[in-house]
């Protein structure tokens, strides 16, 4: 078995490309993203396989593709993180600081061409709209919000003091938590509904090691994995039914702001008309 990995600047984006381009001759059996968008792209583009294993029934409905193509599993979310040491940590207080007018040279979100803050700026797109969405983005950049290249250095300049709180990914919260660091963490919301963004897994279609194939998807998707993932130092959400005693302690609150996810699912039409905004924002 040969496993590649993404980069933290491009994420999963590169190798969506990738299979979309190899898919009449595959060289890959399956695909675990740690997002969900491209791989839906995947599934409009006829490269994955439909299956339907004893891990796929254990997920809830508004994680999986009806028809068995993809299926998600062991989430995590778009939060805040908060620096508590220079800023209280108060979901309404920061949702406040954030749609005022006030300077935010002390606030930092991750460039949204790639990754999970590409899925946040395609939710708010398919919630607000094209013109609220462009006319907020502007704003958040006249008022001096720091940009930086990936959720690991938003993570970082809030953990050390540069920046009072950050939009990220709980993981990178837990990273920073784990590092002794004064940090707390607020869900991100749009319209009240959290960003819950699961890994996601699908079968490529021709594969020819296609027992293989399922015996993984299977594991992937089991109590099993879920569980290992929440015990992991990225404490990754479950999203199936798991013995709710072995959930780590600080991730339980966690588990509660993902059950009000936003159903993701219905925004791959939104996600190209918005990385063609952003690159012509960014790649100028």
């Amino acid at each position: 078995m040969v496993v590649r990995y993404d980069s933290e600047a491009t994420k999963s984006l590169g190798f969506v490309n990738l299979l979309i381009q190899e898919k009449e001759s595959p060289q890959c059996d399956v695909f675990w993203n740690n997002e969900l968008l491209g791989t839906c792209e995947l599934q409009e583009q006829r490269v994955l396989a439909a299956y339907k294993g004893p891990g796929y029934h254990r997920i809830p409905g508004n994680f999986k593709d009806p028809e068995g193509f993809w299926a998600g599993f062991a989430a995590r979310l778009r939060v805040y993180i908060v620096n508590t040491d220079l800023c209280p940590a108060d979901e309404t207080a920061i949702e406040s600081q954030v749609a005022g007018k006030h300077g935010l040279t002390r606030v930092t979100i991750a460039e949204p061409l790639f990754g999970t803050t590409l899925t946040q700026y395609t939710l708010l797109w398919h919630e607000w709209g094209e013109a609220r969405l462009r006319d907020w983005h502007n704003d958040l950049r006249k008022r001096g919000i720091r940009e930086v290249k990936g959720n690991a250095a938003t993570r970082s300049l809030v953990a050390d003091g540069a920046c009072d709180f950050g939009f990220t990914d709980s993981d990178d919260y837990f990273g920073a938590r784990d590092e002794g660091k004064p940090v707390a963490v607020l869900p991100v919301r749009v319209n009240g509904k959290t960003i819950c963004i699961p890994n996601s897994v699908a079968i490529i279609r021709g594969t020819s090691r296609i027992e293989n194939a399922q015996k993984l998807v299977d594991y992937l998707l089991s109590a099993e994995t879920e569980l290992r993932l929440a015990k992991s130092e990225s404490r990754q959400i479950p999203l199936g039914p798991v013995d709710k005693e072995q959930v780590p302690e600080e991730l339980r609150p966690l588990v509660e702001w993902g059950a009000a996810g936003a159903d993701l699912r219905p925004l791959l039409p939104d996600r190209q008309a918005v990385i063609l905004w952003l690159k012509s924002e960014y790649l100028r």
